[in-house]
């Protein structure tokens, strides 16, 4: 059975501009990704992609994408990804970042967010590196990212 988040994506990538609606919603459960206007444009299993767009209010003083800017893609993305790939019994929280800005960032800017290690259910938490790359048009690495995410078992339901 496919992740609850992922099985809402496939229902809305079959309308038109289902990715943009899709998208939409997870900036409304997770409000502050809508300050990068983001478009989730690939999901499944082990795999996120999204965009965003260089415009005026997400660009720094040299006029590229500011470096928070690709740090909220990241993690969106990664997040994204390891909801929509997690076991039921299992959870997840981020609790560190580590980047590296490798070029200007300009224009359009892709991410793609893939585990470093399958993601499984298990007894006990676990650490769960999600590899994040940002590329430009070109295809050119702009920005990459490992995402420390804590995976544990969901608390038992019965007794409380």
């Amino acid at each position: 059975m496919a992740a609850p988040l992922l099985s809402l994506y496939r229902r809305f990538v079959r309308w038109p501009a289902g990715n943009w609606l899709f998208s939409r919603a997870v900036c409304f459960k997770a409000p502050y990704f809508a300050s990068i206007s983001p478009t989730i444009t690939g999901l499944e299993p082990g795999r996120c992609e999204g965009v965003i767009r260089q415009r005026r209010r997400i660009s720094n003083h040299i006029g590229t994408v500011h470096a928070i800017a690709m740090c909220n893609l990241a993690e969106l993305v990664g997040g994204v990804m390891v909801d929509a790939t997690l076991p039921a019994d299992m959870r997840w929280i981020p609790k560190g970042m580590e980047v590296k800005y490798q070029a200007k960032a300009l224009g359009v800017l892709k991410a793609v967010a893939t585990p470093a290690l399958p993601i499984v259910s298990a007894a006990t938490g676990y650490d769960l590196p999600v590899k994040v790359s940002v590329t430009d048009a070109a295809g050119t690495e702009v920005f990459h990212a490992t995402i420390a995410m804590w995976v544990s078992p969901r608390p038992s339901r019965t007794g409380q």
